[in-house]
């Protein structure tokens, strides 16, 4: 059976293809234009309250970057960092809605109104709420982003760096990859990807990786994300769920032939998430069984 976060799928949760896709997409409609106004739809989603929201409005959006999973867009000094979490995303739409939409209704958490009648929602679907909103002049100073690790697409993620990562810790090769404090951005559906690429199972110690073994996930790990990146560039934001399933081949396909092999993709339930693999590709044919009751594979 597959995981379901709320009423969304595993594979819809933004990792960082979808992160930049959106920033990109931003660069495109939202530098250059006003904020017109605000409205904050949940207090929940706000992290911070000084400098208050209110406070974009009448400033330009100046440039939009991307922080792991966290999306920055700078307007005029003042920063608008949102993290979707597991549920949320970023909705746009070219002619908002002039009245402000009811407190506490809906998914969205926060509509920003630009100059021009166009703007957006960052929505959330489902009960568990995660979706955070920061409004800061430091970005430094939120703390998701300050503890991020490097960034996988980064001419800092060397093949060295990543042989470190992954001696330096204790615990699965899974866990250093959806680490953000160690690689910034992967989350569950890209290191399914990249694990499925090299053909190694999740669960096996990271200290255990040969060189030979780092050299292909390190390979592994900038041409997944930067395909995502590229089968992404350019389409509108309402189009990058769609795309990103279309492009899986293992994560949120269990039940379903690999694409390599042809053996069925199988996976491990956690309490509220899910990983997929191919036993003959990752585990030497052999199934593992959950998490949580599994011996570590060798």
């Amino acid at each position: 059976m597959r995981i379901r976060y709320g009423f969304e799928d595993a594979a819809d949760v933004p990792e960082l293809p979808e992160v930049e896709a959106l920033a990109s997409f931003l660069r495109g409609r939202a530098v250059g234009r006003v904020v017109a106004r605000v409205d904050v739809v949940s207090i929940a989603v706000l992290k911070t309250y000084d400098p208050p929201p209110t406070a974009l409005a009448g400033l330009e959006v100046t440039s939009v970057a991307r922080h792991g999973k966290f999306l920055d867009l700078d307007v005029s000094g003042l920063h608008l960092v949102t993290h979707l979490a597991r549920a949320g995303w970023l909705q746009w739409r070219e002619a908002l809605p002039t009245a402000p939409p009811r407190m506490g209704k809906g998914p969205i958490g926060l509509r920003v109104h630009l100059d021009d009648g166009s703007g957006f929602d960052l929505t959330e679907a489902g009960t568990k709420k995660g979706l955070a909103v920061y409004v800061t002049t430091d970005v430094s100073t939120v703390p998701g982003v300050a503890r991020l690790g490097v960034d996988p697409l980064s001419a800092e993620f060397t093949e060295e760096v990543l042989a470190g990562l992954l001696s330096g810790v204790r615990g699965q090769v899974k866990g250093v990859l959806t680490d953000q404090s160690l690689i910034a951005g992967v989350g569950n559906a890209y290191s399914d990807e990249v694990l499925w690429a090299v053909g190694l199972s999740p669960f096996k110690p990271a200290g255990n990786l040969t060189p030979d073994d780092v050299h292909r996930l390190h390979a592994a790990l900038g041409d997944t994300l930067r395909d995502a990146v590229g089968r992404a560039e350019g389409l509108a934001a309402g189009k990058l769920k769609a795309e990103k399933k279309s492009g899986l081949s293992v994560h949120g396909r269990t039940g379903l032939p690999c694409p390599r092999c042809g053996d069925t993709v199988r996976e491990v339930s956690f309490a509220d998430k899910s990983l997929q693999y191919c036993p003959t590709c990752q585990t030497d044919g052999k199934p593992l069984a959950d998490r949580r009751l599994s011996r570590l594979l060798k």
